[in-house]
């Protein structure tokens, strides 16, 4: 029975591992100043597609965990309507995690929150939004009707909270 159970784990793990590399010389990058955001079709964390709207200023990106959990938290402090209201849209990359683990325990973790969050969950889609970008802080990219005006890097509530509402 152990070696069962065992044999159905690993199993488990496996098939949540993504394997699929993207090749670097089909890598185009996204996040560039003065490109448009026009074609930009996400899906939130309830499974419905999200244009970019022509009056977005602010696009949050956050790939990694702890970034998630940041702007999160934040949100969490805020009106429900917060991001719409200061014409903003919150974009997390989860395509990092395996995707049993994204299935049981993000989305429905996601699922919880009030606010909208747009979700990136292959990693061949996620590599253009990530390349040049530091994964490691929360990115806000200024959006003027469709185009990317600025890129910043930025790590604490404080910056978000202006980025966000200096628009």
């Amino acid at each position: 029975m152990k070696q069962i159970l065992l044999g159905l784990l690993a199993s488990l793990v496996f098939i949540g591992c993504n394997s699929k590399e993207v090749d670097p010389k089909d890598l185009v990058a996204k996040l560039v100043i003065n490109q448009s955001v026009e074609s930009f079709n996400l899906k939130d964390q309830h499974d419905k597609a999200h244009p970019i709207k022509e009056d977005t200023k602010t696009l949050i990106f956050a790939f990694s965990k702890e970034m998630g959990h940041t702007c999160n938290d934040f949100f969490a402090t805020k009106s429900d309507t917060y991001l719409e209201d200061n014409n903003a849209i919150f974009i997390a990359d989860v395509s990092a995690a395996p995707s049993v683990i994204r299935s049981m325990f993000i989305m429905p973790g996601l699922k919880d929150f009030k606010h909208t969050v747009l979700v990136i969950d292959d990693e061949n889609i996620a590599t253009g939004y990530r390349a040049g970008q530091d994964s490691e802080k929360i990115i806000l990219v200024s959006v003027n009707d469709h185009i990317i005006t600025d890129i910043k890097a930025i790590s604490s509530v404080e910056e978000l909270g202006q980025g966000i509402e200096t628009k």
